[in-house]
């Protein structure tokens, strides 16, 4: 890569990292090693094709759309069986809003990976429309529509009364 555009490339990636970590610790279910698997083998791809990323509309949301891909692609590949046993965040969630935090994201760590992409990532997380996110994951504005439906409902279900008693009143 030449100069000019390598600087280029680190500006981006200095400023869009920590939003692709986010976005990436939903997609893996709140683990922090997988999310920065996810995030460096995205970063690694956009830099491949930089050239052409650098020209499109919006950088961000083509790494925002490797990421997604990356991530469903991972899922699909895993060969272990390896699962994590216990829910032990890497540090301690600030503020009062701990309780609430912890357990939603627990809640979507037991959604399907393109159900917790669809919910929370291109629908909630980034607020993206339903046709961006069916363009993103490559699937109909129905599909998006009835998996972001689902989602919701299983992760309604899965937090039943509890979210009340967590919400500061």
């Amino acid at each position: 890569m030449k100069s000019a555009q390598e600087d280029q490339y680190l500006e981006f990636v200095a400023a869009r990292a920590k939003t692709l970590y986010r976005s990436a610790y939903v997609l893996a279910a709140g683990d922090t090693h997988l999310a920065e698997d996810l995030v460096q083998e995205t970063l690694s791809r956009v830099y491949v094709h930089w050239k052409r990323v650098a020209r499109a509309e919006s950088p961000a949301a083509y790494a925002q759309t490797v990421l997604v891909r990356t991530s469903l692609t991972l899922r699909r590949r895993r060969s272990t069986g390896e699962r994590p046993i216990g829910n032990m965040p890497d540090s301690a969630a600030a503020g009062p809003d701990a309780a609430l935090r912890l357990t939603l994201l627990d809640a979507l760590g037991q959604l399907p990976p393109r159900e917790r992409a669809v919910l929370l990532l291109l629908r909630y997380w980034e607020d993206r429309s339903i046709e961006e996110t069916a363009q993103m994951l490559k699937l109909s504005s129905g599909a998006v529509r009835s998996q972001g439906t689902r989602a919701l409902n299983r992760v309604r279900a899965l937090l039943g009364d509890s979210l009340s008693d967590l919400v500061p009143h």
